[in-house]
C-alpha cells in the first residue's frame, strides 16, 4: 500500500522537504490588478513583491477541485493507493472546500486534513505526517500526527508592512501600541504581538527568547522563512541552532499567499 502526501502552496514548503518527502503541492491563485497566476509556477516571489511595491492590488483564492483532483490523479499514476492531503485551516481559506470536492471525486482513499492554522505552519503538519509513514504508521496514524502537529506548532515573526495585515482584519488589538517593532505570533487568525524590538539584533533575540520559552527544553523541528530579508533569517536561524534543541532547520520563501498579508521583509520561524 503506496501512501501520497499532497498539500497545498500556503505551506510555503521549500525544495528541500517536497523532494525528500515526495510532497505534491496545490498552487494558489494570486490575482495581482485583476490577473490570475498560480503560486509557485508563473510568479516569482521577487516578481510578486516587485508589483506589491508598485501599488499592484492582491487578492488570493482556493485552487479549483479540478487543480486538486489534479495533484490527486499524478499521485495515483505514480503509484499511490492512499492520499493523505494535509491543508491551509478552513478558518482562513477556502482550500480545504476544493480539496474535500476532490477528495469525493478521487478514485482511491484519501483522509484530508484541515490543520486550522496556515503559512509553513503547515509544512510542519506534513513533516510530522511524513515522519511517521517513514516510521511505518498507516494513514490513520499519520494524520493523527498531522492533527497533533497542528494543535502544537508554534510561530513567531516580524512583518514588513503592519498596513497589510491591518487591512485584512488579521493584526490584534494593541500590536501598534508602544515603541519598536512588534514582534507577532499568529493563533486563531489573528497575529498578537509578544514582544517588541527596537533592532535587528533585538527582533533576533526576541523571536529566538519566544521559541525557547515555548520549547521548554524540547527537540525542535524549524522553519525559518524570509520575504527578500536573507540576512535577517540567516542571524535568526543561527540564533535558534545556537540557543535551542534544534534536530533540523529548513530555510523557505514567504511567498505570495502569505507575502499579501505581511509585505517584503518578513522575517519568522515556525517550529514543532
Amino acid at each position: 500500500m503506496t501512501i501520497a502526501l499532497v498539500t497545498d502552496s500556503n505551506a510555503q514548503m521549500p525544495a528541500v522537504l517536497r523532494d525528500r518527502f515526495d510532497v505534491r503541492v496545490v498552487p494558489l491563485a494570486i490575482v495581482l490588478d485583476g490577473q490570475e497566476y498560480h503560486e509557485g509556477v508563473d510568479l516569482t516571489t521577487e516578481e510578486f513583491y516587485a508589483r506589491l511595491a508598485a501599488g499592484a492590488t492582491v487578492t488570493t483564492a482556493a485552487p479549483s477541485p479540478g487543480e486538486v483532483l489534479a495533484a490527486y490523479q499524478d499521485a495515483i499514476d505514480a503509484g499511490a493507493t492512499q492520499i493523505l492531503s494535509v491543508h491551509i485551516g478552513s478558518n482562513t481559506s477556502a482550500t480545504c472546500n476544493a480539496v474535500q470536492i476532490a477528495a469525493d471525486a478521487c478514485g482511491v482513499p484519501v483522509e484530508v486534513v484541515d490543520t486550522g492554522t496556515a503559512s509553513f505552519a503547515v509544512s510542519c503538519c506534513v513533516w510530522a505526517a511524513a515522519d511517521a509513514l517513514a516510521a511505518g504508521a498507516e494513514i490513520g496514524a499519520a494524520a493523527r500526527a498531522a492533527r497533533a502537529a497542528a494543535a502544537t506548532v508554534g510561530n513567531v515573526f516580524v512583518v514588513g508592512a503592519l498596513d497589510l495585515p491591518r487591512r485584512s482584519g488579521r493584526l490584534g488589538t494593541g500590536v501598534t501600541d508602544g515603541d519598536g517593532v512588534p514582534v507577532l505570533a499568529l493563533a486563531d487568525g489573528q497575529m498578537n504581538a509578544v514582544g517588541r524590538a527596537a533592532t535587528i539584533e533585538d527582533a533576533v533575540q526576541a523571536m529566538t527568547d519566544y521559541v525557547e520559552r515555548e520549547a521548554r527544553g524540547r527537540e525542535l523541528r524549524v522553519g525559518v522563512g524570509d520575504a527578500l530579508s536573507p540576512e535577517l533569517a540567516h542571524a535568526l536561524a543561527d540564533a535558534m541552532l545556537e540557543r535551542l534543541e534544534v534536530v533540523d532547520l529548513v530555510r523557505y520563501d514567504v511567498g505570495p499567499s502569505v507575502g499579501a498579508h505581511t509585505g517584503v521583509g518578513t522575517v519568522g520561524a515556525c517550529f514543532f
